[in-house]
């Protein structure tokens, strides 16, 4: 079995055991159709919290909303995220809770109950300079240290026949390393 303790070193095994490991979570992450959050949960090995960067009514129905989620214990950024609100689609509850910038989104639909689903439309890897936002406008990432491209995936939350949320996640992609040095102390 492979030692992740020394993840930086030049052991050639390692980093092919790692590189694998690294391709096979966000391999997961990047097709999963569930809720992204439990996923990034799970990696993290601790839950997260949304802080929201902005929001704003983008016209009389829909909101524009920025956040990041980080760890509630080590402050670690997982993802950036930007999702489009559509309160015409969506449930009463659930779009008035959202407005209300109390907990993500995902956490709002799962602990509600919600019947919903969702659909991957584009997912792939990107530069960070590269980054936009739904309306293909630039987006600074507040992702620090990237030394690598970025995992993304856009999707769209389905509550009826019109989708209710289209989201655009982008992932911290030293997730895998940030664990492996946190549970080996490296």
């Amino acid at each position: 079995m492979t030692d992740f303790a020394s993840v930086d070193s030049d052991s050639r095994s390692e980093k092919t055991a790692l590189e694998l490991l690294h391709e096979l979570l966000f391999g997961l992450l990047l097709v999963t159709d569930g809720r992204t959050t439990e996923l990034l949960e799970t990696l993290l090995n601790e839950k997260l919290v949304v802080t929201v960067l902005r929001q704003e009514r983008w016209d009389k129905e829909t909101y524009i909303r920025e956040s990041v989620l980080t760890g509630e214990k080590s402050g670690y950024i997982a993802s950036h995220n930007v999702a489009l609100v559509s309160s015409k689609h969506l449930p009463a509850p659930l779009f008035e809770k959202i407005a209300d910038r109390q907990e993500g989104i995902g956490k709002t639909i799962g602990s509600n109950a919600l019947r919903s689903f969702r659909k991957v439309v584009e997912a792939g890897r990107i530069d960070a300079a590269d980054a936009v936002d739904l309306f293909r406008r630039p987006l600074r990432l507040q992702l620090p240290e990237l030394r690598s491209q970025v995992p993304y995936k856009k999707y769209l939350i389905y509550f009826d026949r019109e989708p209710g949320i289209q989201m655009l996640e982008y992932y911290n992609p030293d997730l895998v390393r940030h664990r492996l040095r946190r549970e080996t102390g490296g």
